[in-house]
């Protein structure tokens, strides 16, 4: 049999530019190659493609079977590089354009979860030219159906790049200006005092399937972009220190989320804890972290399923998915 020709797509213009490096270098290496030929693909931070990926051989096209991308964050996790691959009929891994689309929005998400009847924090959208025109309003409509603390965010990124724990009034305007920087609107979170962090992968297409749970015990006051990628003081305890009744109910709400959003492949599904044992979810994250300090594959290597094996099913989801798509009719005639 000959090897599948595997395009790891990876960089890009997000600000997660670099743990996209860090994540694809794990998937580079881990990669089988007597199964595989793995072909790197690496945008640059300015947007730029290799010259081979935007003039291929004419001989060979693209010459890709599966593409897998590793680009976190906006212009990656986000559909638009899924719509291109569906434009280019090629095989890849993860969810699809609306799927990636819905779930990297913090704010749409939110909306389906409720619809789907999972639990979730109450949140408000900021978007830029509210904050802009009416600052004082913003301010006040958020410390009157929030209060403090609450948490700040970009609605479009991930790895908790521009996010804020807020705990005092003068605390507001700063964090929002950063949320603002990197996207045109911000969620702004109710915060919870006291809440443990679970996270549960899952792994599927039709059939999800839901890890066993892992307890995060950030080194910093929240599991930020610095506890999560560059501290080593950070605890991920797996399995999590849960009851049965308390891991039962994580993993359904994972699979729940999953369907929720109409996600494909892979996806980590983050939650709390809060004082009074309500577990609320969090958020989906639809390209997670693949360092080899990262719990999506680190979940599943803890679940029997080791990081190579994991890389080889989440390929042969992507030729599944495809398969899919490609019984379907296009034409009316």
């Amino acid at each position: 049999m000959p090897k599948l020709k595997v395009g790891v797509l990876y960089g890009g213009r997000s600000g997660e530019h670099e743990v996209s490096l860090m994540s694809a270098q794990s998937v580079i290496d881990a990669l089988d190659k007597e199964k595989y030929e793995v072909i790197p693909i690496k945008i640059d931070k300015d947007g730029r493609w290799p010259d081979q990926i935007i003039q291929p051989d004419p001989t060979r096209g693209s010459g890709l079977d599966v593409v897998f991308p590793v680009l976190h964050g906006t212009y990656g996790e986000d559909g638009i590089v899924q719509g291109l691959l569906e434009l280019a009929n090629l095989p890849y891994v993860g969810a699809g354009v609306a799927s990636s689309a819905v779930s990297m929005d913090k704010a749409m998400m939110r909306t389906l979860f409720l619809q789907d009847g999972l639990p979730v924090l109450p949140w408000e959208v900021v978007f830029n030219y509210e904050w802009r025109e009416e600052p004082a309003q913003v301010v006040q409509r958020l410390e009157e159906s929030l209060g403090y603390p609450m948490f700040v965010k970009p609605a479009n990124l991930g790895s908790s790049v521009g996010v804020s724990k807020v705990k005092r009034p003068e605390e507001l305007a700063p964090a929002l200006d950063l949320a603002l920087s990197y996207d045109r609107k911000a969620v702004v979170e109710k915060g919870l005092e006291g809440a443990r962090e679970f996270e549960c992968s899952v792994l599927g297409h039709t059939h999800p399937q839901a890890s066993i749970v892992g307890e995060i015990v950030p080194a910093h006051e929240f599991y930020d972009y610095d506890a999560k990628y560059n501290s080593e003081d950070s605890l991920l305890i797996i399995p999590a220190p849960l009851n049965e009744e308390q891991t039962q109910t994580i993993q359904e709400y994972a699979c729940r989320v999953f369907k929720a959003v109409d996600c494909s492949g892979m996806g980590r599904v983050d939650f709390f804890l809060d004082q009074q044992g309500t577990i609320i979810v969090n958020e989906i994250n639809t390209i997670p972290g693949f360092t080899k300090i990262s719990m999506y594959p680190k979940l599943w290597e803890h679940s029997g399923l080791p990081y190579s094996a994991l890389l080889d099913r989440l390929i042969e989801l992507a030729l599944e998915k495809h398969r899919e798509r490609q019984a379907l009719r296009t034409s009316i005639y």
